[in-house]
Protein backbone atom coordinates (compact mmCIF):
# COMPACT_ATOMS: atom_id res chain seq x y z
CA UNK A 1 0.00 0.00 0.00
CA UNK A 2 2.65 2.57 0.82
CA UNK A 3 4.39 2.23 -2.54
CA UNK A 4 1.10 2.63 -4.33
CA UNK A 5 0.28 5.59 -2.16
CA UNK A 6 3.63 7.15 -3.06
CA UNK A 7 3.02 6.55 -6.71
CA UNK A 8 -0.45 8.02 -6.46
CA UNK A 9 0.79 11.02 -4.53
CA UNK A 10 3.59 11.45 -7.05
CA UNK A 11 1.07 11.36 -9.86
CA UNK A 12 -1.02 13.97 -8.08
CA UNK A 13 2.04 16.09 -7.58
CA UNK A 14 2.90 15.72 -11.23
CA UNK A 15 -0.61 16.75 -12.29
CA UNK A 16 -0.65 19.62 -9.86
CA UNK A 17 2.65 20.95 -11.18
CA UNK A 18 1.54 20.55 -14.88
CA UNK A 19 4.03 17.88 -15.79
CA UNK A 20 4.38 16.94 -19.47
CA UNK A 21 2.49 13.72 -19.88
CA UNK A 22 1.67 12.01 -23.12
CA UNK A 23 -1.66 13.82 -23.36
CA UNK A 24 -0.05 17.20 -22.73
CA UNK A 25 2.59 16.50 -25.40
CA UNK A 26 -0.15 15.69 -27.92
CA UNK A 27 -1.98 18.90 -27.03
CA UNK A 28 1.24 20.88 -27.50
CA UNK A 29 1.68 19.35 -30.92
CA UNK A 30 -1.87 20.41 -31.79
CA UNK A 31 -1.07 23.91 -30.55
CA UNK A 32 2.00 23.98 -32.76
CA UNK A 33 -0.09 22.95 -35.73
CA UNK A 34 -2.65 25.66 -34.97
CA UNK A 35 0.08 28.29 -34.66
CA UNK A 36 1.73 27.11 -37.88
CA UNK A 37 -1.61 27.33 -39.71
CA UNK A 38 -2.21 30.79 -38.25
CA UNK A 39 1.26 31.89 -39.29
CA UNK A 40 0.69 30.53 -42.79
CA UNK A 41 -2.65 32.29 -43.06
CA UNK A 42 -1.16 35.56 -41.86
CA UNK A 43 1.73 35.35 -44.31
CA UNK A 44 -0.22 34.03 -47.27
CA UNK A 45 -3.98 34.51 -47.46
CA UNK A 46 -4.19 37.45 -45.09
CA UNK A 47 -2.72 40.16 -47.35
CA UNK A 48 -4.75 39.07 -50.37
CA UNK A 49 -8.05 39.16 -48.53
CA UNK A 50 -7.62 42.03 -46.09
CA UNK A 51 -4.85 44.34 -47.35
CA UNK A 52 -7.28 45.94 -49.78
CA UNK A 53 -9.69 46.74 -46.92
CA UNK A 54 -6.89 47.96 -44.64
CA UNK A 55 -5.39 50.25 -47.28
CA UNK A 56 -8.83 51.50 -48.31
CA UNK A 57 -9.62 52.47 -44.70
CA UNK A 58 -6.24 54.19 -44.44
CA UNK A 59 -6.91 56.30 -47.54
CA UNK A 60 -10.46 57.12 -46.47
CA UNK A 61 -9.26 58.43 -43.12
CA UNK A 62 -6.63 60.58 -44.85
CA UNK A 63 -9.41 62.13 -46.92
CA UNK A 64 -11.62 62.67 -43.88
CA UNK A 65 -8.81 64.44 -42.00
CA UNK A 66 -8.39 66.81 -44.94
CA UNK A 67 -12.14 67.39 -45.21
CA UNK A 68 -12.33 68.16 -41.48
CA UNK A 69 -9.62 70.80 -41.95
CA UNK A 70 -11.48 72.23 -44.95
CA UNK A 71 -14.73 72.50 -43.02
CA UNK A 72 -12.91 74.31 -40.21
CA UNK A 73 -11.31 76.70 -42.70
CA UNK A 74 -14.65 77.45 -44.38
CA UNK A 75 -15.88 78.76 -41.01
CA UNK A 76 -13.04 81.34 -41.13
CA UNK A 77 -12.33 80.94 -37.44
CA UNK A 78 -9.05 81.86 -35.74
CA UNK A 79 -8.10 78.30 -34.71
CA UNK A 80 -7.65 76.54 -38.07
CA UNK A 81 -6.18 78.43 -41.00
CA UNK A 82 -5.28 77.64 -44.59
CA UNK A 83 -1.64 77.07 -43.62
CA UNK A 84 -2.61 74.04 -41.54
CA UNK A 85 -4.39 72.38 -44.46
CA UNK A 86 -1.53 73.18 -46.86
CA UNK A 87 1.00 71.78 -44.37
CA UNK A 88 -0.97 68.53 -44.13
CA UNK A 89 -1.32 68.21 -47.92
CA UNK A 90 2.37 69.04 -48.42
CA UNK A 91 3.37 66.21 -46.06
CA UNK A 92 1.13 63.81 -48.01
CA UNK A 93 2.75 64.86 -51.30
CA UNK A 94 6.23 64.36 -49.84
CA UNK A 95 5.27 60.85 -48.68
CA UNK A 96 3.95 60.05 -52.15
CA UNK A 97 7.18 61.34 -53.72
CA UNK A 98 9.19 59.02 -51.44
CA UNK A 99 6.99 56.06 -52.37
CA UNK A 100 7.23 56.77 -56.12
CA UNK A 101 11.04 57.04 -55.91
CA UNK A 102 11.18 53.75 -54.01
CA UNK A 103 8.89 52.06 -56.54
CA UNK A 104 10.93 53.29 -59.52
CA UNK A 105 14.19 52.12 -57.92
CA UNK A 106 12.74 48.67 -57.19
CA UNK A 107 11.48 48.36 -60.77
CA UNK A 108 14.89 49.46 -62.04
CA UNK A 109 16.53 46.64 -60.08
CA UNK A 110 13.96 44.17 -61.44
CA UNK A 111 14.25 45.32 -65.06
CA UNK A 112 15.50 41.89 -66.14
CA UNK A 113 12.27 40.26 -64.91
CA UNK A 114 9.22 40.81 -67.08
CA UNK A 115 6.49 42.92 -65.48
CA UNK A 116 2.91 42.16 -66.44
CA UNK A 117 1.03 45.04 -68.04
CA UNK A 118 -2.67 45.86 -68.22
CA UNK A 119 -3.05 47.40 -71.68
CA UNK A 120 -6.55 48.61 -70.82
CA UNK A 121 -5.36 50.69 -67.83
CA UNK A 122 -4.76 53.79 -69.92
CA UNK A 123 -3.94 55.00 -73.42
CA UNK A 124 -1.37 57.37 -74.89
CA UNK A 125 -3.93 60.05 -75.64
CA UNK A 126 -5.19 60.04 -72.03
CA UNK A 127 -1.65 60.40 -70.71
CA UNK A 128 -1.01 63.14 -73.28
CA UNK A 129 -4.12 65.01 -72.13
CA UNK A 130 -3.05 64.65 -68.50
CA UNK A 131 0.39 65.98 -69.42
CA UNK A 132 -1.24 69.09 -70.91
CA UNK A 133 -3.32 69.56 -67.76
CA UNK A 134 -0.15 69.10 -65.70
CA UNK A 135 1.59 71.86 -67.66
CA UNK A 136 -1.28 74.22 -66.88
CA UNK A 137 -1.03 73.18 -63.22
CA UNK A 138 2.68 74.07 -63.29
CA UNK A 139 1.80 77.52 -64.61
CA UNK A 140 -0.64 77.87 -61.71
CA UNK A 141 2.15 76.91 -59.29
CA UNK A 142 4.37 79.59 -60.86
CA UNK A 143 1.61 82.15 -60.26
CA UNK A 144 1.32 81.01 -56.65
CA UNK A 145 5.06 81.42 -56.14
CA UNK A 146 4.88 84.93 -57.64
CA UNK A 147 1.95 85.76 -55.37
CA UNK A 148 3.92 84.56 -52.34
CA UNK A 149 6.98 86.61 -53.30
CA UNK A 150 4.83 89.75 -53.42
CA UNK A 151 3.30 89.15 -49.96
CA UNK A 152 6.10 87.21 -48.24
CA UNK A 153 6.42 89.81 -45.48
CA UNK A 154 2.97 89.05 -44.03
CA UNK A 155 2.05 85.48 -45.07
CA UNK A 156 3.19 82.11 -43.84
CA UNK A 157 6.16 80.37 -45.44
CA UNK A 158 3.87 77.38 -46.13
CA UNK A 159 2.27 79.40 -48.96
CA UNK A 160 5.68 79.44 -50.65
CA UNK A 161 6.69 75.86 -49.89
CA UNK A 162 3.38 74.36 -51.05
CA UNK A 163 3.59 75.39 -54.76
CA UNK A 164 7.22 74.23 -54.96
CA UNK A 165 6.36 70.78 -53.57
CA UNK A 166 3.22 70.64 -55.73
CA UNK A 167 5.23 71.38 -58.89
CA UNK A 168 7.78 68.68 -57.99
CA UNK A 169 4.94 66.29 -57.20
CA UNK A 170 3.28 67.03 -60.57
CA UNK A 171 6.45 66.41 -62.60
CA UNK A 172 7.27 63.15 -60.78
CA UNK A 173 3.68 61.94 -61.03
CA UNK A 174 3.48 62.56 -64.78
CA UNK A 175 6.68 60.52 -65.21
CA UNK A 176 5.15 57.75 -63.10
CA UNK A 177 1.94 57.77 -65.18
CA UNK A 178 3.82 57.48 -68.47
CA UNK A 179 6.06 54.57 -67.50
CA UNK A 180 4.45 52.62 -64.64
CA UNK A 181 0.68 53.13 -64.53
CA UNK A 182 0.04 49.90 -66.49
CA UNK A 183 2.13 47.74 -64.14
CA UNK A 184 0.44 44.78 -62.48
CA UNK A 185 2.25 44.59 -59.14
CA UNK A 186 3.10 41.09 -57.91
CA UNK A 187 5.82 41.81 -55.31
CA UNK A 188 5.52 43.64 -51.94
CA UNK A 189 1.78 43.61 -52.55
CA UNK A 190 0.66 44.75 -49.10
CA UNK A 191 3.15 47.64 -48.97
CA UNK A 192 2.38 48.66 -52.55
CA UNK A 193 -1.35 48.72 -51.83
CA UNK A 194 -0.77 51.33 -49.14
CA UNK A 195 1.55 53.31 -51.42
CA UNK A 196 -0.87 53.39 -54.35
CA UNK A 197 -3.93 54.16 -52.20
CA UNK A 198 -1.95 56.94 -50.50
CA UNK A 199 -1.35 58.44 -53.95
CA UNK A 200 -5.05 58.03 -54.85
CA UNK A 201 -6.34 59.90 -51.82
CA UNK A 202 -3.59 62.53 -51.93
CA UNK A 203 -4.77 63.50 -55.41
CA UNK A 204 -8.39 63.29 -54.29
CA UNK A 205 -7.64 65.66 -51.40
CA UNK A 206 -5.89 68.07 -53.78
CA UNK A 207 -9.02 67.92 -55.96
CA UNK A 208 -11.24 68.74 -52.97
CA UNK A 209 -8.97 71.66 -52.04
CA UNK A 210 -9.19 73.07 -55.57
CA UNK A 211 -12.97 72.61 -55.65
CA UNK A 212 -13.33 74.40 -52.31
CA UNK A 213 -11.20 77.35 -53.43
CA UNK A 214 -13.05 77.65 -56.72
CA UNK A 215 -16.47 77.40 -55.06
CA UNK A 216 -15.55 80.07 -52.52
CA UNK A 217 -14.44 82.39 -55.32
CA UNK A 218 -17.72 82.00 -57.23
CA UNK A 219 -19.74 82.36 -54.02
CA UNK A 220 -18.06 85.66 -53.18
CA UNK A 221 -18.74 86.93 -56.70
CA UNK A 222 -22.38 85.91 -56.31
CA UNK A 223 -22.61 87.75 -52.97
CA UNK A 224 -21.17 90.88 -54.56
CA UNK A 225 -23.86 90.78 -57.28
CA UNK A 226 -26.59 90.31 -54.68
CA UNK A 227 -25.20 93.18 -52.62
CA UNK A 228 -25.31 95.40 -55.69
CA UNK A 229 -28.99 94.48 -56.11
CA UNK A 230 -29.84 95.54 -52.55
CA UNK A 231 -29.28 92.44 -50.42
CA UNK A 232 -27.25 93.88 -47.55
CA UNK A 233 -27.17 91.00 -45.07
CA UNK A 234 -24.55 88.94 -46.91
CA UNK A 235 -21.01 88.70 -45.56
CA UNK A 236 -18.24 88.77 -48.14
CA UNK A 237 -14.96 87.22 -46.97
CA UNK A 238 -11.87 89.11 -48.09
CA UNK A 239 -8.87 86.76 -48.36
CA UNK A 240 -6.24 89.35 -49.31
CA UNK A 241 -3.22 89.62 -46.97
CA UNK A 242 -3.03 92.58 -44.60
CA UNK A 243 -0.02 94.21 -46.23
CA UNK A 244 0.97 95.85 -49.47
CA UNK A 245 2.38 93.79 -52.34
CA UNK A 246 6.03 94.44 -53.09
CA UNK A 247 5.52 93.84 -56.83
CA UNK A 248 3.00 95.16 -59.34
CA UNK A 249 1.81 91.73 -60.47
CA UNK A 250 0.09 90.38 -57.34
CA UNK A 251 -3.42 91.23 -58.54
CA UNK A 252 -2.70 89.62 -61.90
CA UNK A 253 -1.46 86.44 -60.23
CA UNK A 254 -4.45 86.19 -57.88
CA UNK A 255 -7.03 86.77 -60.64
CA UNK A 256 -5.32 84.40 -63.08
CA UNK A 257 -5.34 81.55 -60.56
CA UNK A 258 -9.10 81.08 -60.85
CA UNK A 259 -8.91 80.66 -64.62
CA UNK A 260 -6.42 77.82 -64.12
CA UNK A 261 -8.24 76.08 -61.27
CA UNK A 262 -10.55 74.04 -63.60
CA UNK A 263 -7.55 72.44 -65.31
CA UNK A 264 -5.80 71.67 -62.04
CA UNK A 265 -9.01 70.19 -60.61
CA UNK A 266 -9.53 67.92 -63.62
CA UNK A 267 -5.89 66.84 -63.55
CA UNK A 268 -6.04 65.58 -59.96
CA UNK A 269 -9.37 63.77 -60.27
CA UNK A 270 -8.25 61.96 -63.44
CA UNK A 271 -4.94 60.95 -61.87
CA UNK A 272 -6.74 59.57 -58.81
CA UNK A 273 -9.00 57.49 -61.08
CA UNK A 274 -6.01 56.06 -63.00
CA UNK A 275 -4.14 55.25 -59.80
CA UNK A 276 -7.26 53.57 -58.44
CA UNK A 277 -7.21 51.21 -61.46
CA UNK A 278 -3.56 50.45 -60.67
CA UNK A 279 -4.57 49.71 -57.07
CA UNK A 280 -7.28 47.29 -58.25
CA UNK A 281 -4.73 45.54 -60.50
CA UNK A 282 -2.35 44.68 -57.62
CA UNK A 283 -2.00 40.89 -57.46
CA UNK A 284 -4.46 40.43 -60.33
CA UNK A 285 -4.09 37.57 -62.80
CA UNK A 286 -4.32 39.07 -66.28
CA UNK A 287 -6.59 37.39 -68.82
CA UNK A 288 -4.24 37.11 -71.80
CA UNK A 289 -7.05 36.55 -74.28
CA UNK A 290 -8.52 40.02 -73.59
CA UNK A 291 -5.23 41.83 -72.88
CA UNK A 292 -4.32 42.75 -76.45
CA UNK A 293 -3.56 45.94 -78.26
CA UNK A 294 -6.02 47.23 -80.81
CA UNK A 295 -5.54 48.35 -84.36
CA UNK A 296 -5.05 52.01 -85.14
CA UNK A 297 -8.32 53.90 -85.27
CA UNK A 298 -9.61 54.62 -88.78
CA UNK A 299 -11.04 58.09 -89.36
CA UNK A 300 -12.56 57.69 -92.80
CA UNK A 301 -16.09 58.98 -93.29
CA UNK A 302 -15.89 61.60 -90.52
CA UNK A 303 -17.71 64.68 -91.82
CA UNK A 304 -21.05 65.42 -90.15
CA UNK A 305 -19.92 64.76 -86.57
CA UNK A 306 -16.84 67.05 -86.55
CA UNK A 307 -18.69 69.84 -88.41
CA UNK A 308 -21.64 69.85 -86.01
CA UNK A 309 -19.26 69.54 -83.05
CA UNK A 310 -17.20 72.55 -84.15
CA UNK A 311 -20.39 74.57 -84.62
CA UNK A 312 -21.45 73.65 -81.08
CA UNK A 313 -18.02 74.64 -79.73
CA UNK A 314 -18.01 77.96 -81.58
CA UNK A 315 -21.51 78.83 -80.37
CA UNK A 316 -20.43 77.91 -76.83
CA UNK A 317 -17.59 80.43 -76.90
CA UNK A 318 -20.01 83.11 -78.09
CA UNK A 319 -22.57 82.27 -75.39
CA UNK A 320 -19.85 82.36 -72.71
CA UNK A 321 -18.59 85.80 -73.73
CA UNK A 322 -22.08 87.30 -73.98
CA UNK A 323 -23.24 85.77 -70.68
CA UNK A 324 -20.21 86.85 -68.63
CA UNK A 325 -20.39 90.43 -69.94
CA UNK A 326 -24.18 90.91 -69.58
CA UNK A 327 -24.87 89.11 -66.28
CA UNK A 328 -23.15 91.91 -64.34
CA UNK A 329 -25.31 94.63 -65.92
CA UNK A 330 -28.92 95.71 -65.37
CA UNK A 331 -31.77 93.38 -64.43
CA UNK A 332 -33.15 93.28 -67.97
CA UNK A 333 -29.77 92.44 -69.52
CA UNK A 334 -29.18 89.74 -66.91
CA UNK A 335 -32.56 88.14 -67.62
CA UNK A 336 -31.92 88.17 -71.37
CA UNK A 337 -28.49 86.57 -70.83
CA UNK A 338 -30.00 83.81 -68.68
CA UNK A 339 -32.80 83.20 -71.23
CA UNK A 340 -30.22 83.02 -74.01
CA UNK A 341 -28.26 80.39 -72.04
CA UNK A 342 -31.31 78.18 -71.48
CA UNK A 343 -32.39 78.36 -75.16
CA UNK A 344 -28.87 77.45 -76.24
CA UNK A 345 -28.79 74.58 -73.73
CA UNK A 346 -32.14 73.23 -74.92
CA UNK A 347 -30.98 73.13 -78.56
CA UNK A 348 -27.68 71.50 -77.60
CA UNK A 349 -29.31 68.86 -75.39
CA UNK A 350 -31.96 67.97 -78.00
CA UNK A 351 -29.22 67.24 -80.53
CA UNK A 352 -27.23 65.24 -77.97
CA UNK A 353 -30.27 63.17 -76.97
CA UNK A 354 -31.04 62.46 -80.64
CA UNK A 355 -27.45 61.43 -81.35
CA UNK A 356 -27.23 59.13 -78.32
CA UNK A 357 -30.61 57.54 -79.04
CA UNK A 358 -29.61 56.92 -82.68
CA UNK A 359 -26.44 55.18 -81.51
CA UNK A 360 -28.40 53.01 -79.10
CA UNK A 361 -30.82 51.99 -81.88
CA UNK A 362 -27.90 51.00 -84.12
CA UNK A 363 -26.35 48.93 -81.34
CA UNK A 364 -29.58 47.19 -80.44
CA UNK A 365 -30.22 46.29 -84.09
CA UNK A 366 -26.95 44.32 -84.26
CA UNK A 367 -27.76 41.95 -81.34
CA UNK A 368 -24.08 41.57 -80.39
CA UNK A 369 -23.60 40.04 -76.89
CA UNK A 370 -21.91 42.00 -74.12
CA UNK A 371 -18.35 41.36 -72.95
CA UNK A 372 -18.45 40.19 -69.33
CA UNK A 373 -14.70 39.67 -68.83
CA UNK A 374 -13.06 41.35 -65.82
CA UNK A 375 -11.71 44.81 -66.66
CA UNK A 376 -11.11 47.19 -63.70
CA UNK A 377 -10.60 50.21 -65.96
CA UNK A 378 -13.88 49.71 -67.82
CA UNK A 379 -15.77 48.99 -64.60
CA UNK A 380 -14.42 52.19 -63.01
CA UNK A 381 -15.42 54.21 -66.09
CA UNK A 382 -18.98 52.97 -65.76
CA UNK A 383 -19.17 53.60 -62.02
CA UNK A 384 -17.75 57.11 -62.38
CA UNK A 385 -20.25 57.96 -65.12
CA UNK A 386 -23.19 56.99 -62.96
CA UNK A 387 -21.73 58.40 -59.74
CA UNK A 388 -20.87 61.81 -61.17
CA UNK A 389 -24.32 62.06 -62.80
CA UNK A 390 -25.87 62.32 -59.34
CA UNK A 391 -24.72 65.91 -58.86
CA UNK A 392 -26.28 67.21 -62.06
CA UNK A 393 -29.45 65.19 -61.53
CA UNK A 394 -29.85 66.63 -58.01
CA UNK A 395 -29.37 70.15 -59.33
CA UNK A 396 -31.87 69.56 -62.17
CA UNK A 397 -34.59 68.12 -59.92
CA UNK A 398 -34.15 71.02 -57.49
CA UNK A 399 -34.61 73.41 -60.41
CA UNK A 400 -37.75 71.56 -61.52
CA UNK A 401 -39.22 71.78 -58.02
CA UNK A 402 -38.31 75.48 -57.85
CA UNK A 403 -39.90 76.28 -61.22
CA UNK A 404 -43.13 74.48 -60.38
CA UNK A 405 -43.40 76.02 -56.93
CA UNK A 406 -42.05 79.56 -57.44
CA UNK A 407 -44.30 82.58 -57.00
CA UNK A 408 -42.35 84.83 -59.39
CA UNK A 409 -42.45 84.28 -63.14
CA UNK A 410 -39.32 85.60 -64.89
CA UNK A 411 -39.06 85.21 -68.70
CA UNK A 412 -36.76 82.18 -68.36
CA UNK A 413 -38.99 80.21 -65.96
CA UNK A 414 -40.30 77.58 -68.37
CA UNK A 415 -37.11 77.35 -70.42
CA UNK A 416 -35.38 76.50 -67.13
CA UNK A 417 -37.90 73.68 -66.65
CA UNK A 418 -37.34 72.25 -70.15
CA UNK A 419 -33.57 72.60 -69.80
CA UNK A 420 -33.55 70.75 -66.45
CA UNK A 421 -35.67 67.88 -67.81
CA UNK A 422 -33.41 67.55 -70.85
CA UNK A 423 -30.32 67.45 -68.60
CA UNK A 424 -31.76 64.40 -66.82
CA UNK A 425 -32.72 62.71 -70.10
CA UNK A 426 -29.42 63.51 -71.86
CA UNK A 427 -27.27 62.00 -69.13
CA UNK A 428 -29.51 58.94 -69.01
CA UNK A 429 -29.18 58.32 -72.76
CA UNK A 430 -25.48 59.17 -72.94
CA UNK A 431 -24.61 56.83 -70.06
CA UNK A 432 -26.48 53.99 -71.78
CA UNK A 433 -24.72 54.72 -75.08
CA UNK A 434 -21.26 54.73 -73.51
CA UNK A 435 -21.84 51.56 -71.48
CA UNK A 436 -23.35 49.78 -74.48
CA UNK A 437 -20.26 50.68 -76.52
CA UNK A 438 -17.65 49.78 -73.92
CA UNK A 439 -19.21 46.40 -73.05
CA UNK A 440 -19.90 45.14 -76.56
CA UNK A 441 -17.80 42.26 -77.82
CA UNK A 442 -15.67 42.84 -80.88
CA UNK A 443 -17.07 41.37 -84.07
CA UNK A 444 -15.48 38.28 -85.55
CA UNK A 445 -14.20 40.21 -88.53
CA UNK A 446 -12.37 42.73 -86.39
CA UNK A 447 -8.81 41.86 -85.54
CA UNK A 448 -7.56 43.43 -82.33
CA UNK A 449 -3.93 42.45 -82.80
CA UNK A 450 -2.44 43.13 -86.22
CA UNK A 451 0.35 40.62 -85.69
CA UNK A 452 -1.90 37.62 -85.17
CA UNK A 453 -2.51 35.48 -88.25
CA UNK A 454 -5.66 36.46 -90.06
CA UNK A 455 -6.45 33.07 -91.56
CA UNK A 456 -5.39 29.84 -89.92
CA UNK A 457 -5.89 27.95 -93.16
CA UNK A 458 -3.16 29.92 -94.96
CA UNK A 459 -0.85 31.14 -92.18
CA UNK A 460 -0.50 28.37 -89.64
CA UNK A 461 2.26 27.70 -87.16
CA UNK A 462 1.72 23.97 -87.62
CA UNK A 463 1.74 24.09 -91.39
CA UNK A 464 1.93 20.34 -91.66
CA UNK A 465 -1.52 20.05 -90.09
CA UNK A 466 -3.11 22.74 -92.26
CA UNK A 467 -4.63 21.72 -95.57
CA UNK A 468 -3.40 23.49 -98.70
CA UNK A 469 -5.36 26.51 -99.85
CA UNK A 470 -6.07 26.08 -103.58
CA UNK A 471 -2.92 24.07 -103.89
CA UNK A 472 -0.72 26.74 -102.32
CA UNK A 473 1.13 26.07 -99.09
CA UNK A 474 2.83 29.02 -97.47
CA UNK A 475 6.14 27.88 -96.00
CA UNK A 476 6.94 31.07 -94.15
CA UNK A 477 6.63 29.18 -90.85
CA UNK A 478 8.97 26.28 -91.21
CA UNK A 479 10.02 24.14 -88.30
CA UNK A 480 13.11 26.17 -87.21
CA UNK A 481 10.89 29.21 -86.69
CA UNK A 482 8.00 27.50 -84.95
CA UNK A 483 9.38 28.21 -81.49
CA UNK A 484 10.03 31.85 -82.40
CA UNK A 485 6.54 32.40 -83.76
CA UNK A 486 4.99 30.71 -80.74
CA UNK A 487 6.98 32.90 -78.36
CA UNK A 488 6.03 35.96 -80.37
CA UNK A 489 2.32 35.28 -80.07
CA UNK A 490 2.63 34.64 -76.32
CA UNK A 491 4.55 37.90 -75.82
CA UNK A 492 2.03 39.83 -77.87
CA UNK A 493 -0.81 38.52 -75.71
CA UNK A 494 0.92 39.93 -72.62
CA UNK A 495 1.11 43.37 -74.22
CA UNK A 496 4.78 43.17 -75.31
CA UNK A 497 5.61 42.83 -79.00
CA UNK A 498 8.84 41.21 -80.12
CA UNK A 499 9.84 40.68 -83.72
CA UNK A 500 11.39 37.48 -84.95
CA UNK A 501 13.08 37.10 -88.32
CA UNK A 502 10.98 35.02 -90.68
CA UNK A 503 11.93 33.31 -93.88
CA UNK A 504 10.38 34.67 -97.03
CA UNK A 505 7.63 32.61 -98.53
CA UNK A 506 8.77 30.23 -101.24
CA UNK A 507 5.54 30.71 -103.14
CA UNK A 508 4.92 34.45 -103.60
CA UNK A 509 1.36 35.49 -102.94
CA UNK A 510 -0.46 37.70 -105.38
CA UNK A 511 -0.31 41.18 -103.81
CA UNK A 512 -1.57 43.09 -106.80
CA UNK A 513 -5.22 42.42 -106.04
CA UNK A 514 -5.75 44.17 -102.70
CA UNK A 515 -8.93 43.29 -100.89
CA UNK A 516 -10.73 46.55 -100.12
CA UNK A 517 -12.74 46.52 -96.93
CA UNK A 518 -16.38 47.31 -97.67
CA UNK A 519 -17.70 50.55 -96.22
CA UNK A 520 -19.62 49.98 -93.00
CA UNK A 521 -22.30 52.67 -92.84
CA UNK A 522 -23.28 51.82 -89.25
CA UNK A 523 -19.69 52.16 -88.09
CA UNK A 524 -19.29 55.54 -89.77
CA UNK A 525 -22.50 56.80 -88.18
CA UNK A 526 -21.36 55.66 -84.73
CA UNK A 527 -17.98 57.36 -85.18
CA UNK A 528 -19.67 60.63 -86.16
CA UNK A 529 -22.00 60.36 -83.17
CA UNK A 530 -19.04 59.80 -80.82
CA UNK A 531 -17.12 62.80 -82.20
CA UNK A 532 -20.19 65.04 -81.99
CA UNK A 533 -20.86 64.04 -78.39
CA UNK A 534 -17.20 64.62 -77.49
CA UNK A 535 -17.36 68.20 -78.78
CA UNK A 536 -20.70 68.83 -77.06
CA UNK A 537 -19.40 67.58 -73.70
CA UNK A 538 -16.34 69.81 -74.04
CA UNK A 539 -18.70 72.72 -74.71
CA UNK A 540 -20.83 71.95 -71.67
CA UNK A 541 -17.67 71.72 -69.56
CA UNK A 542 -16.32 75.09 -70.73
CA UNK A 543 -19.44 77.05 -69.74
CA UNK A 544 -19.57 76.32 -65.97
CA UNK A 545 -15.79 76.03 -65.68
CA UNK A 546 -15.25 79.64 -66.77
CA UNK A 547 -18.10 81.38 -65.00
CA UNK A 548 -21.33 80.69 -66.89
CA UNK A 549 -23.47 79.39 -63.99
CA UNK A 550 -27.07 80.62 -64.29
CA UNK A 551 -28.04 78.52 -61.26
CA UNK A 552 -26.44 81.25 -59.14
CA UNK A 553 -28.14 84.10 -61.01
CA UNK A 554 -31.71 83.16 -61.94
CA UNK A 555 -33.08 83.46 -58.39
CA UNK A 556 -35.78 80.77 -58.74
CA UNK A 557 -33.99 78.06 -56.77
CA UNK A 558 -32.74 80.50 -54.16
CA UNK A 559 -36.33 81.71 -53.63
CA UNK A 560 -37.52 78.13 -53.02
CA UNK A 561 -34.64 76.57 -51.04
CA UNK A 562 -32.99 79.58 -49.44
CA UNK A 563 -29.51 80.97 -49.93
CA UNK A 564 -27.53 78.60 -47.69
CA UNK A 565 -29.20 75.35 -48.81
CA UNK A 566 -29.02 76.20 -52.50
CA UNK A 567 -25.38 77.26 -52.38
CA UNK A 568 -24.59 73.99 -50.57
CA UNK A 569 -26.32 72.03 -53.34
CA UNK A 570 -24.37 73.96 -55.99
CA UNK A 571 -21.04 73.45 -54.20
CA UNK A 572 -21.73 69.71 -54.26
CA UNK A 573 -23.29 69.39 -57.71
CA UNK A 574 -21.23 71.68 -59.96
CA UNK A 575 -17.83 69.97 -59.30
CA UNK A 576 -19.40 66.58 -60.00
CA UNK A 577 -20.98 67.93 -63.17
CA UNK A 578 -17.62 69.31 -64.36
CA UNK A 579 -15.99 65.96 -63.72
CA UNK A 580 -18.83 64.16 -65.48
CA UNK A 581 -18.35 66.20 -68.67
CA UNK A 582 -14.59 65.69 -68.78
CA UNK A 583 -14.90 61.99 -67.95
CA UNK A 584 -17.53 61.63 -70.66
CA UNK A 585 -15.05 63.07 -73.15
CA UNK A 586 -12.52 60.39 -72.18
CA UNK A 587 -15.11 57.59 -72.31
CA UNK A 588 -16.54 58.75 -75.66
CA UNK A 589 -13.06 58.88 -77.17
CA UNK A 590 -12.62 55.27 -76.09
CA UNK A 591 -15.97 54.53 -77.76
CA UNK A 592 -14.68 56.20 -80.93
CA UNK A 593 -11.57 53.98 -80.89
CA UNK A 594 -13.56 50.78 -80.33
CA UNK A 595 -16.12 51.34 -83.11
Amino acid sequence: MPPTMVEHNGLDMCLNKYCHSSSSSSSSEQDKKIFSKLKLSLSGDYPRKNAEILSGQYGTNLLLIGLALMLAISHHGPSVKEEHLLSFVTCLMILQLIWMMWYILVRERQKNTRTEKDVHATTCWIRGGLTLLALLSLIMDAFRIGYYVGYQSCVSAVLGVYPVIHATHTIAQVHFLWFHIKDVIKSFETFERFGVIHAVFTNLLLWCNGVMSEAEHFLNNHKRRLSALGYGNLTIVHSEPHCNCTTSTCSMFSSSLFYLYPFNVEYHIFVSAMLFVMWKNIGRTIDLSSNRKRLATKTQGLTVGPILGLLALASTIGILVVYVTHVEESLKMRQSAISMFYIYGIVMLVFMCSAGASGLIIYRADHVPLDTSKNPSRQLDTELLFGSSIGSWLMSWCSIVAVLGADSSPPYRWTNLIYSLLIVLEKYIQNLFVVESLYRKQEDGEREDPELPASPEIFSVTSSLAPPYNGIINRAYVSPDRTCSTMENEQEESGQVYRCPRKPSEVPLNVGNKVKEPTNIKRQILKNIAVFLIMCNISLWILPAFGCRPQYDNGLEQETFGFSIWTTVLNFAIPLNLFYRMHSVASLFEVFRRV
